[in-house]
C-alpha cells in the first residue's frame, strides 16, 4: 500500500489536485469537511478518477451519511467510534476493491431493510444532500454559493427542490426532519411537549 497522508483539505478541488501523483491505494477522509463537504468531496473525486477507493471515516453514524457516502461512489464507511482493528480492516478490504462497513452502520442499514424503512433522504442526489446539511448548520444563501461555487438563485432552487423531495413546506420543518432522521444532531436532548 502507498503511504500517502495528506493533511485536512479545506476545499475539495484541493483534494482533486493532489490526488493527480503519486495515486493513493486508499483515499482516507472524513465527510464533515469545510466549504462543499466530503459527499460532494468523493464524488468528484470518483468523476476525477473512477477507479479510486474511498473509505469514509467519520462521527456521523446515521444511515442517511452512510447511502449518500456509498452513493457518492465511496467504497467503505466507518465510525470514529470503531475499534481500530475495524478501521485497519476496513483499510485493507477498501484497498483489495471490496466493500467495508463497520457493524454499527451494518447493522443500521440491515435493520431499515428488515423493516424496509426509506427515507425520503434517499432520494437527494449528493449535492443536494451536502446543500441540505448546510441549510440545517444555518449557513447563508451567499455562504452555499460561494462553496458549491453556484449562484444565488441555484442554491435558492436546490433549496425549493429538497423542500419538495422531503415534503416539508418551511425551513422549521426541514430542521426538524434533519433532527428526526439524525442528519443534525441537538445540541441539547429535546423534549416532547
Amino acid at each position: 500500500m502507498s503511504a500517502w497522508r495528506p493533511s485536512n483539505f479545506p476545499v475539495p478541488p484541493v483534494s482533486l489536485h493532489l490526488l493527480g501523483a503519486p495515486q493513493p491505494d486508499v483515499v482516507i477522509m472524513d465527510i464533515s469537511m469545510p466549504g462543499r463537504g466530503g459527499i460532494d468531496a468523493i464524488k468528484h473525486i470518483r468523476e476525477f478518477d473512477a477507479h479510486a477507493r474511498v473509505l469514509v471515516f467519520t462521527m456521523h453514524s446515521g444511515a442517511a451519511y452512510a447511502l449518500q457516502a456509498f452513493r457518492a461512489g465511496a467504497k467503505g464507511y466507518v465510525t470514529k467510534s470503531s475499534s481500530p482493528d475495524v478501521l485497519v480492516d476496513a483499510v485493507k478490504a477498501v484497498s483489495d476493491g471490496r466493500l467495508a462497513i463497520c457493524p454499527e452502520i451494518a447493522q443500521v442499514l440491515a435493520f431499515g431493510q428488515v423493516h424496509q424503512e426509506r427515507s425520503q433522504l434517499e432520494d437527494l442526489s449528493p449535492r443536494e444532500f451536502e446543500i441540505l446539511r448546510m441549510i440545517l448548520e444555518a449557513r447563508t444563501t451567499d455562504e452555499i454559493a460561494s462553496a458549491c461555487h453556484v449562484s444565488r438563485k441555484t442554491v435558492a432552487n436546490y433549496h425549493y427542490n429538497i423542500k419538495s423531495k422531503l415534503g416539508v413546506s418551511s425551513d422549521i420543518e426541514l430542521l426538524y426532519y434533519g433532527l428526526q432522521h439524525g442528519v443534525i444532531t441537538p445540541i441539547a436532548p429535546l423534549r416532547s411537549i
